[in-house]
């Protein structure tokens, strides 16, 4: 008989509570069984979880549970990215203390994720804001110190003047703070960095090992990481115009073969050429002035407009004494990349044409297309930076890019000026040092002292944590730190001299660099890891996270994996094994007359002759439908999880994420699909119901042998797990679901014959619904728990199946009794046939002539010959 609805308001909180009372998702790490580490990127404690973290958890949940039954010590942990600027915006807005907008918001967001029933060792959770946890930061910071690894330098950076902090370059926005909005300005400022250039070169090669990653995140990095080998070059300055003191411009390029095509010379408005040169321009100086007002992320660089400042200064073509190039300051250039000067080749590359068609300075293609004719090819408005030959290159012309560049650089490095050569080969990097110092209260400390004395003095590792004061005011703009009247006033530690602490706080970029490998032991309270531990549980098997965070926080993690290495941490280089970047959550838009956006919430969708309508359900009145967008609050196109939980439950939303796109793509929010979702789940609780009563007059043992109806059902079941298992281990789940739904249809069309009493079924097929009805239930287990629990409980199976292992495949059973060949006449396609796998030429031949198609495919002609190639085709030739 068929149970009432299954309940899952009242299910769900049960099985959660029983879950948590056993600890059955606690891993040990002394478990002799082999380690399985999966982890999804941690979220940072905004107060509300959103329904992309149902998916992103949801997906790694299901990787957890099912290795976790494959036999495997799951380690699959959750924290919180706690420190940054809007818990501390939070404070100034509301007037509470960030660390007590953060405590509260991480009690409210582990509450929710609690609710999606994730299989989660939350006994090892901790905040990066925990004292605890930032403790073995900061000595990480001071190892990273005394090995060279973190240091302090002067640096151009971007200052937002409203939060009053530097930004990182992929903080700006359209020349503006991303948080505030403010028009970003450059200072040059003292600031911590890490030395992550110190490993560009393995950062890449180790590129191609990562074979688990996906691809457009490989390609991300090595473009970030931008290795290039090129020449540099050392201009000499004409004597005549360049200021006491400067006799030459290097510059390095990757196209030395372009070098008779240079019309101009380009330095950064920070390059000493440029600063000795504007000391004796006011205009220059002003000129220097305004392009500094913006930021330095290149993104602001390649789109402003190309501005330039000829100093009067000329360089020597390098090939030409009597060839003079202006030299411009300009707002393109950047000194922190190459030696902040360049060349500019404007037929070939679209930043120098354009800045050359603005100041008239013409162009001279140096490259030719080939099949083009060198006298009338020209360059106008759109530069050209193909394959050719050279052309209008004196001694090069008619060689190739390659072996241009190759000569270019044999006779530069040949001639040499003073006690160096004119040219010299190199390999650049486009990555720059991580500038980790950012000037506000909510933040990590960094752990040094300034002394008037001593110059900059580590904090003795007895003394941390260094913490935040609690006792700070936001009334002033600014860092807090610096105001706090005795916070940052100490003595000495090798003096005893006042002295001051170090204000910035580091870069939350920081905080997570390294959380993976604290979540391998994180009640060791003397140093930030076990190494024998975290050397046994890492590198973590399979992380899961958005591809926003594809180039800076693995970046940063593989180099910070690296620099625990250095310090004798951990024994590995790479962080993680396995990279998974899942898709977004994305909803349509409703907007009324008024242009006011309307949440989904508030809508109502009626489907008629005309299509989809929108009608506001408290009026009544029309509403547009957008179109479909990245959730966010100021379109309000956002679903609630804890509306979808507390009206479908957690199992329903789980199985949506899953099933309607592959985890790698955007999923598309849609009740009616939902709906569909929650109408499943149904329909697998009676089929399980049902399958219960027959399977209570199952035989206790195994039958001998089974009957066609019974062996087919065990074929399905036996065909689904097979198939779950490989997509659930490809991350395919939404082809898992639907071997699932398959399976469940196979199930009830044996359910659905049973015209019979269920005492009067054959035994081996009530055995075999037995079996079939618990691989369906464990086959779901990963994507829908709290329904599996209850169905196993059902089927009268003891323990909870969360700690259940998955059941075992029957190989036999995956080998099919038939095949079906493709069947061709003369080569073309005419259908096909199904025969037993055993079935020898002339019973195929009889098959494959007795089709239909066959016959009228030959037209009455007779059959010259059949080719059978076995298992895959039949031709038939007439």
């Amino acid at each position: 008989m068929t149970a009432e609805r299954y309940n899952a308001r009242e299910s769900e909180p049960r099985w959660q509570r029983l879950w948590d009372e056993k600890a059955i998702f606690a891993s040990k790490n002394d478990d002799p069984r082999p380690k399985y580490y999966v982890l999804e990127m941690f979220p940072y404690p905004s107060g509300r979880i959103h329904i992309g973290h149902v998916r992103n958890y949801t997906l790694g949940d299901v990787l957890a549970r099912f290795m976790r039954a494959r036999g495997y010590n799951v380690l699959h942990p959750m924290g919180w990215d706690a420190f940054g600027l809007p818990a501390e915006n939070a404070a100034i807005e509301r007037k509470v203390a960030p660390k007590a907008w953060t405590y509260d918001n991480i009690a409210a967001m582990k509450k929710q994720l609690r609710s999606i029933g994730l299989s989660l060792d939350w006994s090892r959770e901790f905040a990066t804001c925990d004292p605890s946890y930032y403790k073995h930061q900061q000595k990480m910071f001071l190892d990273m110190l005394r090995a060279g690894l973190a240091e302090r330098e002067k640096r151009k950076l971007n200052w937002d003047p409203v939060d009053m902090t530097v930004l990182a370059n992929e903080q700006v926005i359209d020349g503006r703070g991303w948080r505030s909005g403010a028009v970003v300005e450059q200072r040059e400022m003292s600031q911590w960095v890490f030395k992550i250039t110190k490993y560009s070169q393995e950062l890449l090669e180790a590129l191609d090992g990562l074979e688990r990653w996906p691809d457009k995140v490989r390609l991300m990095q090595r473009n970030w990481i931008g290795r290039s080998e090129g020449l540099l070059i050392r201009f000499a300055l004409d004597a005549a115009t360049t200021p006491a003191g400067e006799s030459e411009l290097k510059i390095f390029t990757t196209r030395p073969d372009t070098l008779f095509g240079a019309k101009f010379m380009a330095i950064s408005a920070d390059h000493p050429l440029a600063v000795a040169a504007a000391a004796k321009n006011p205009k220059l100086a002003e000129f220097i002035a305004d392009i500094k007002k913006i930021g330095t992320a290149q993104s602001i660089i390649d789109t402003a407009e190309k501005q330039g400042f000829d100093t009067g200064i000329k360089a020597v073509h390098p090939f030409d004494p009597s060839w003079k190039l202006p030299v411009y300051v300009a707002n393109f250039v950047l000194m922190e990349y190459g030696t902040g000067a360049i060349f500019g080749c404007p037929a070939h590359d679209q930043r120098d044409l354009d800045f050359v068609n603005k100041y008239n300075l013409g162009n001279v293609p140096v490259v030719c297309p080939e099949g083009q004719d060198p006298k009338t090819f020209v360059i106008t408005d759109v530069a050209y930076d193909g394959d050719g030959r050279m052309i209008n290159s004196r001694f090069l012309d008619g060689m190739t890019i390659e072996a241009a560049k190759e000569e270019v650089a044999k006779r530069l490095e040949s001639e040499v000026r003073g006690n160096a050569p004119v040219g010299e080969r190199q390999v650049n990097f486009r990555l720059r040092d991580w500038g980790i110092s950012r000037q506000r209260y909510w933040g990590c400390p960094i752990p040094v002292i300034h002394c008037p004395k001593c110059d900059v003095v580590p904090v003795p590792d007895d003394q941390l944590p260094v913490t935040l004061p609690e006792d700070v005011s936001f009334d002033k703009p600014g860092n807090a730190l610096d105001h706090h009247p005795t916070w940052k006033h100490v003595s000495c530690p090798k003096c005893g001299a006042k002295a001051v602490r170090e204000t910035d706080t580091m870069d939350t970029f920081v905080d997570s660099s390294w959380y993976f490998a604290r979540f391998t032991d994180p009640w060791n309270e003397t140093a930030p890891t076990t190494p024998a531990v975290a050397n046994r549980m890492m590198p973590v098997d399979q992380y899961i996270g958005g591809v926003e965070h594809a180039i800076l926080h693995l970046l940063y993690s593989r180099f910070f994996t690296r620099a625990m290495k250095a310090t004798g941490h951990v024994d590995m280089s790479e962080p993680f094994a396995g990279m998974f970047t899942q898709g977004m959550v994305v909803h349509e838009t409703y907007q009324k007359a008024d242009g006011s956006w309307v949440t989904p919430a508030e809508v109502k969708i009626e489907v008629g002759g005309n299509g989809r309508r929108a009608v506001l359900m408290a009026t009544g009145e029309d509403v547009a439908i957008g179109p479909i967008e990245k959730m966010s609050k100021s379109k309000k196109n956002t679903v609630d999880p804890d509306d979808i939980i507390a009206s479908y439950g957690a199992d329903v939303a789980r199985w949506f994420m899953l099933s309607d796109s592959p985890p790698d793509r955007d999923v598309i929010w849609s009740d009616e699909r939902v709906q569909g979702a929650s109408r499943f789940v149904q329909r697998l609780w009676r089929l399980v119901n049902e399958s219960a009563e027959i399977a209570k007059t199952a035989p206790a043992a195994r039958p001998a042998t089974f009957g066609a109806e019974a062996l087919a059902l065990r074929k399905a079941a036996h065909g689904a797990l097979d198939k779950v298992s490989s997509g659930i281990e490809r991350l395919h789940f939404n082809v898992c679901l639907a071997h699932i739904r398959e399976f469940a249809n196979a199930l009830s069309e044996v359910l659905a014959k049973g015209d019979k009493p269920a005492p009067d079924l054959a035994p081996e097929v009530s055995w075999a619904v037995k079996e079939a009805a618990t691989i369906l239930v464990q086959l779901f287990s990963p994507m829908m728990p709290h329904l599996a629990e209850e169905c196993w409980v059902v089927l009268g199976q003891t323990g909870l199946v969360s700690e259940a292992d998955w059941p075992q495949i029957e190989r036999d059973l995956l080998v099919e009794d038939s095949v079906t060949l493709v069947v061709q006449v003369n080569g073309k396609k005419r259908g096909d046939v199904t025969v037993p796998r055993a079935a020898q030429n002339a019973d195929i031949e009889a098959a494959v002539l007795a089709l239909d198609a066959v016959k009228a495919a030959l037209g009455g002609k007779p059959v010259r010959k059949v080719i059978v190639v076995p298992m895959r085709i039949v031709n038939v030739v007439g």
